[in-house]
């Protein structure tokens, strides 16, 4: 089970949102399996269809969650006209097998969608998300 603090959801929808009509896209970090610090990223993608995080950027990203000892709990990114499922491009790009895939669907923005999954070798298992 997925768990995200009610302020981090509330900050993914937020960055969708804005970054409507393209694709949002970012990590949580995570300690002990709990989420620990939201990290928005640039969609370098600038793309309503696709995301690819900044690369500058995830290393900065990628480097403090290092040094804090965080691993990386979540990537998530938007769907803007599409349910909050992984796509064929999400499952092939799917190089966490131990992070959660939040997807957040923004298909009717008066009311987003927000759920995760587990990808492992290309098999997509949905988790439950619990907001807390």
């Amino acid at each position: 089970m997925m768990q995200l603090q009610q302020a981090m959801c509330d900050k993914i929808v937020a960055q969708g949102l804005a970054e409507f009509p393209n694709e949002c896209c970012g990590f949580v970090a995570g300690q002990d399996g709990q989420p620990v610090k939201l990290f928005p990223m640039k969609n370098a993608d600038s793309s309503p269809l696709t995301y690819r995080m900044e690369a500058r950027e995830q290393l900065q990203v990628q480097n403090e969650m290092d040094e804090n000892g965080w691993d990386i709990y979540a990537i998530y990114h938007s769907h803007t006209h599409s349910q909050a499922y992984p796509s064929e491009t999400d499952r092939n790009q799917a190089f966490y097998p131990d992070s959660y895939y939040a997807l957040l669907s923004l298909d009717d923005r008066e009311n987003p969608v927000f759920r995760a999954f587990r990808i492992v070798d290309g098999e997509i298992t949905e988790e439950e998300v619990k907001i807390v």
